[in-house]
């Protein structure tokens, strides 16, 4: 078990490519860091230098108290889990799960017992004989798992180990390895573009685009104060509503107005972003914070606008509903209570409250 810190890290790729820029973060011993963003963004070649299998341009990595800029891979105590298994075919799963052991030349007492309880610990003992053909894609990545377990590393690293599997095994595999980490209280790393599982394994979220680190929080922390526009737009699914206006005074409030509508702002809102009065700004409300004006909504600040409902997703405990006014569309997270009328112009309610508003320049979150 080890602390990770990466400090102002840089890549460079021959071809003059800058794929990670000034990054800078810390993995606390014990602790689950996810590193999320789109594809590109840099977050895997951040892995790998942590790991030693790319050069560092720049900057410092440490695990532990010992710098490891220039310490080859086999020498940083490091285990990683990757994306395609990478299982030997032709060996059993405990000779996958015990070869590097015996290349280190573990003695087989100890090797069968480090295979077992990692077996035991993945649910697998029973899988031991066969071989990576016999064993579907959730089964090999228990494997792979194991073999990284086996090793008793100070720091697991994790490349998008559950990009191959089905919807249903990646949310079982999701919470195996969070049990996994509170069973080990290992410091673990993770790679991923899923933002739900960004957002539901991570102890604290890495969020990156464009190979700079955006914000560094708790998940929930991410998702209810983002840092900026591109941070509030890719965490969260459906995607947060983003309406461009201006901020107006009139009728004894402060009011955000586009084409379609206005609505008042709160005191606190009015307050707050009196500075940007008579300018352009960007205002974003998530899907849950729309609600179908014909029942009591939730709303605490309601504000009111009218919309046509353009498509309707019932997936059983929600509608996913599509909505459009004339310049804009927003999606929301109705209730199953009543179908909305498909096609037809109808009344939602916003809970303005709940609202986000950006700088349309700097991207940056105001409030």
């Amino acid at each position: 078990m080890a602390k990770v810190t990466v400090t102002k890290v840089n890549k460079y790729y021959d071809n003059g490519f800058h794929a990670v820029k000034d990054a800078s973060f810390i993995a606390e011993d014990k602790e689950f860091v996810v590193l999320v963003g789109p594809s590109g963004c840099g977050k895997t070649t951040i892995l790998r230098m942590i790991a030693g299998l790319e050069t560092i341009s720049s900057g410092k990595i440490e695990i532990g108290d010992k710098v490891v800029n220039d310490v080859l891979p086999k020498d940083r105590d490091i285990a990683m889990v990757f994306q395609n298994y990478a299982l030997y075919p032709h060996m059993t799963v405990f000779e996958n799960m015990a070869f590097a052991l015996k290349l280190r030349k573990t003695p087989k007492a100890e090797i069968a017992t480090k295979v077992q309880h990692a077996a035991e610990l993945l649910g697998i003992q029973s899988l031991l004989k066969n071989l990576p053909g016999q064993l579907s894609g959730g089964q090999r990545q228990r494997v792979a798992l194991g073999r990284a377990i086996v090793r008793n590393p100070k720091v697991f690293l994790f490349d998008e180990p559950l990009s191959n599997l089905d919807a249903k095994l990646r949310v079982q595999m999701r919470s195996e390895i969070v049990k996994l980490h509170e069973t080990l209280g290992d410091t673990m790393i993770y790679v991923t573009h899923d933002q739900t599982e960004a957002m539901t394994m991570a102890d604290r979220i890495v969020v990156m685009k464009e190979g700079v680190i955006q914000q560094i929080d708790l998940p929930l922390q991410v998702y209810n104060h983002p840092a900026n526009l591109f941070v509030a737009g890719f965490i969260g699914s459906p995607a947060i509503n983003i309406v461009s206006g201006e901020l107006r005074q009139g009728e004894g409030s402060l009011n955000f107005v586009c084409p379609d509508f206005q609505l008042a702002l709160t005191p606190k809102q009015a307050n707050q972003l009196a500075s940007y009065q008579d300018k352009p700004i960007i205002m974003g409300i998530r899907p849950e914070d729309i609600y179908d004006a014909r029942f009591d909504s939730m709303a605490v600040t309601p504000r009111k606008i009218d919309v046509i409902c353009d498509i309707i997703e019932p997936l059983g405990n929600e509608y996913i509903v599509y909505l459009k006014s004339k310049s804009f569309n927003f999606t929301a997270r109705f209730d199953p209570k009543d179908m909305p009328p498909k096609g037809q112009l109808f009344t939602v309610t916003l809970d303005i409250a709940k609202a986000h508003f950006f700088d349309p320049e700097t991207e940056v979150c105001l409030l």
